[in-house]
């Protein structure tokens, strides 16, 4: 098929790459030149592990990146993955996802102007689009902001010649290739059985492999289901965490309680290691997008209010459980792990970012490592904030640079990489692990564990 996707960000370029290696034609647009000049060079804007050898293979072949929206004619159908940042109140920003559903619809209403059925693509673009939105938007969204914006700049109805469709994503940084590939599931809200047909053939290759279904609902349903997805994920989480917290107040061993609970298959056992908590792009918005979107429709979402209430404690907590061995005031102190998760160089709402400025506020020296992610914070603290601080922050380049002379550290992402540390280059072998690491903790003079 003959697919456009709108966004080179995390989602468009994973679902771009992916989508040309099961055999589709595909062109990114988005306005960052940066961007499209490393995927039609070959090489991944982002750090992903199995993304940097498809874009690799198919760059310049059925995938390519462009500038220039007008690439939208060629294609069938348009895949909106775009950023939905959040307000100050939690709601959505929906501004990058207006502009480019106008700037969509005004390159149809170009097409279907210029289209003298020059080929089988662009027969198809100059009488007809299907407009896919995978982009997380709470219900109501495609069908009352992306529908209408589009119509109206290409002079298309929706229901003739131009259809919607809500397929959402459910990738995980640092698995999003695997994710896509190997789905659970495929969720399709679509406006009509035909716009279905369409999705089905989209996925065909993935909806043939045993293990992955596919949910067919209403536009609204599917959108709402992401956000459910993500809340439950979260709630997990959290509720983890208390029960980590309540645990080490008792002196037993959170992993070993819920390791026994996970056993209970109405429980299962993912999601249920306790620690620093829950970060990255999707968790953090998601939450408190249907948080607020619950309160437009005058429903006070208490459990997830407390939700966000334990997740933002954790941080502190490990902070406090450091202080208990460290006076901070001028303290050094190494923070390994930068990203939200590993094997990525996300850091969007990472509990490490959390973690190093309640350091600094206290006064300690922080020096930072992540195998990745090292550029992306340094850029962060730049726009965000002096790396002077109230208390200095420096970056490390490796592991053992980054305990050198150190008072303590602590485990704020858990890379493989910190399994084996090199304990001996700190001053005071002083460990307080967020993560449950695999380290030999014999060979520390204190080890804590957050909630274990």
């Amino acid at each position: 098929m003959y697919v456009s996707i709108v966004g080179s960000g995390y989602v468009g370029t994973t679902v771009a790459a992916c989508l040309a290696d099961m055999g589709h034609e595909v062109v990114n647009v988005d306005i960052d030149d940066e961007i499209v000049e490393a995927i039609n060079a070959g090489e991944s804007p982002i750090h992903e592990p199995g993304l940097a050898p498809l874009i690799e293979e198919h760059a310049g072949g059925r995938l390519r990146a462009t500038t220039d929206y007008d690439a939208v004619t060629d294609t069938e159908l348009t895949l909106l993955c775009l950023p939905t940042p959040q307000n100050e109140d939690g709601s959505l920003d929906l501004g990058p996802m207006r502009a480019a559903s106008e700037s969509l619809g005004e390159a149809l209403a170009e097409g279907r102007s210029e289209a003298s059925g020059d080929g089988a693509a662009g027969e198809s673009a100059g009488s007809e689009h299907l407009v896919v939105v995978k982009s997380t938007v709470l219900p109501g969204t495609t069908e009352d902001v992306v529908g209408p914006i589009v119509a109206d700049a290409s002079g298309m109805t929706i229901g003739e010649d131009l259809e919607l469709v809500m397929n959402p994503e459910f990738l995980r940084m640092g698995t999003a290739v695997a994710d896509f590939q190997e789905p659970d599931k495929v969720v399709v809200g679509a406006t009509s059985e035909d716009a279905s047909a369409t999705l089905r053939e989209l996925y065909a290759p993935i909806l043939d492999r045993e293990g992955t279904d596919y949910v067919e609902t209403d536009v609204r349903s599917a959108e709402l289901i992401k956000y459910a997805n993500n809340a439950f994920l979260a709630s997990k989480v959290s509720l983890v965490n208390e029960l980590g917290n309540i645990a080490k107040a008792y002196d037993a061993d959170a992993y070993e309680v819920l390791d026994a609970v996970g056993l209970d298959d109405r429980i299962s056992e993912r999601f249920t290691r306790s620690g620093l908590g829950w970060g990255g792009s999707c968790f953090p918005k998601d939450v408190n997008a249907i948080r607020a979107g619950a309160r437009e429709q005058g429903y006070d979402p208490e459990l997830l209010d407390a939700v966000v209430s334990v997740n933002d404690g954790q941080p502190n907590r490990l902070v406090s459980l450091l202080a208990d061995h460290v006076d901070l005031d001028g303290a050094t102190v190494a923070v390994l792990g930068l990203s939200f998760k590993p094997h990525t160089d996300d850091i969007r709402k990472s509990r490490a970012l959390i973690v190093i400025d309640r350091l600094r506020e206290r006064g300690a020296d922080v020096v930072a490592h992540d195998p990745v992610a090292i550029g992306t914070v340094r850029e962060y603290y730049a726009e965000h904030g002096d790396e002077s601080g109230p208390g200095p922050l420096t970056f490390a380049a490796t592991v053992e640079s980054a305990l050198d002379g150190a008072d303590g550290a602590v485990v704020a992402t858990a890379w493989p990489e910190y399994d084996d540390l090199p304990v001996e280059a700190m001053d005071r072998r002083i460990l307080v692990d967020g993560r449950r690491i695999d380290v030999d903790r014999d060979r520390l003079d204190v080890y804590e564990g957050l909630t274990w």
